[in-house]
């Protein structure tokens, strides 16, 4: 039997990612100098693969993200209902955001990160957040043919639910449009199972450029600092998600994590949330049994205001900063930190690079330079894998939890094993089955 089949896509993706790390590694202790290496095979090669895999993901998120929402607002009989879920989510998403920088300050304050690190010539350019009323005004697209080419979610997210409002009263030719949206969904998430099954070739790109460009030289001064951000991101994952599954709605959550674990694996290795959408969409939908109308509205809007992990970044980051800078922060500016990075998550969303403009909105708010955010930039990249594995599974965790509330999650499809696997892997084990029983 081909060993191939009896991978499953997170076994897969895994082996990829610790294959391009190997080579990576191989690569940067050998090769760092040789232009043509650099040119040709990291840049050129591996380069190229990486962003095809990324920019291919891309692809997928508008039409994914508008025809999703499309067909789950015109299958709403309840209006009202998409009140509850937007308040539920948003609420959830604001709860657990603040959790995750008050956990990240309590822990950098009492390990202290910062201290004895020489500050040396650190410079950074911050950008300026928009004013809340600007981000208001700018979710309502003037133009939604604009807002889909210029990827603007939250527009998007908006147009799309307006649109499905309106096939939902349109009587029937509202029917023949969703019986079309329909139908284009299945086609949509088929392209998503594609990319799906070329995902460990792209995850070894993307690993391999990444190691390949790592320097010790940058990394060695924060390793404290790293590893402290490391630490809370998997407390707040492993430990605090699950907590919250567990308490609001009964659900196992080592089910909850074992099934998502080829989202957080993709999210991982794209360091972005948009990126990892329709990954997301299809594991809540078909492997944690979340209704597609819950998934269509809550996924894509926690991939744009939910930041749990870069929450924990702004804290542990906040404090690090001070502490490197000699400068003691009173209750008050904790205080002001957790409210500001909250808030500021959904004020900011959209916004290239938004986790350092939040933080430099965070620092200026404190009196604390944003010339520190210099200091933390040679390490972000990695960190960066990790809190968007964070946000992805804080972005399932709500939608499992919202559906539960709104009696729309399947529990069976939650609790079998074997839900939505993919073909090959249900085959593979059926064959391994037969082999059992005929020795």
């Amino acid at each position: 039997m081909n060993d191939k089949k009896k991978l499953s896509l997170s076994a897969r993706i895994l082996i990829g990612m610790a294959a391009g790390a190997a080579l990576g590694m191989l690569l940067n202790l050998t090769a760092q100098d040789v232009d043509w290496v650099q040119d040709v095979l990291v840049h050129g090669i591996l380069g190229s693969v990486g962003r095809i895999f990324i920019i291919s993901l891309q692809m997928l998120v508008v039409p994914l993200v508008f025809v999703s929402l499309v067909c789950g607002t015109a299958s709403l009989s309840d209006p009202g209902k998409l009140g509850r879920l937007g308040g539920k989510a948003i609420v959830l998403y604001l709860l657990t955001t603040a959790m995750a920088i008050s956990l990240g300050i309590a822990l950098a304050a009492m390990v202290e990160p910062g201290k004895g690190v020489e500050i040396g010539q650190a410079s950074f350019a911050a950008r300026e957040a928009p004013p809340v009323w600007d981000v208001l005004v700018g979710m309502f697209p003037k133009n939604p043919i604009k807002a889909m080419a210029e990827g603007n979610m939250l527009q998007i997210i908006i147009f799309s639910i307006l649109f499905g409002i309106a096939v939902a009263l349109s009587g029937e030719p509202g029917k023949r449009i969703a019986g079309f949206f329909n139908d284009l969904n299945a086609v949509v998430m088929e392209l998503v199972v594609i990319l799906m099954n070329v995902a460990p070739y792209g995850v070894f790109a993307l690993m391999a450029k990444l190691v390949a460009g790592l320097g010790l030289d940058t990394f060695l001064p924060l390793l404290k600092y790293f590893f402290l951000v490391l630490a809370v991101l998997f407390i707040h994952g492993g430990v605090t998600y699950p907590l919250i599954l567990k308490l609001l709605t009964g659900l196992n959550p080592v089910i909850f994590l074992k099934k998502l674990r080829p989202a957080m694996l993709f999210a991982f290795s794209t360091a972005s949330s948009n990126a990892t959408l329709p990954v997301t969409l299809k594991t809540v939908t078909g492997r944690l049994g979340v209704s597609q109308t819950t998934a269509a509205f809550s996924i894509p809007l926690g991939a744009t205001i939910n930041m749990d992990g870069t929450a924990i970044m702004q804290g542990v980051a906040t404090v690090f900063i001070a502490q490197a800078y000699g400068m003691d922060l009173t209750l008050t500016q904790y205080v002001t930190v957790v409210l500001m990075a909250t808030m500021a998550s959904i004020g900011t969303a959209g916004v290239p690079g938004v986790g350092l403009v939040l933080l430099a909105t965070v620092l200026t708010q404190v009196g604390l330079p944003v010339e520190g955010i210099g200091i933390i930039i040679g390490v972000d990249r990695l960190l960066d894998m990790t809190r968007t594995a964070v946000n992805v599974t804080g972005d399932s965790m709500v939608s499992v939890i919202v559906d539960k509330s709104e009696g729309g999650l399947d529990e069976a499809v939650f609790n079998d094993p074997n839900a939505d696997l993919e073909e090959e892997d249900l085959s593979a084990q059926l064959e391994e089955l037969e082999h059992e029983r005929a020795s």
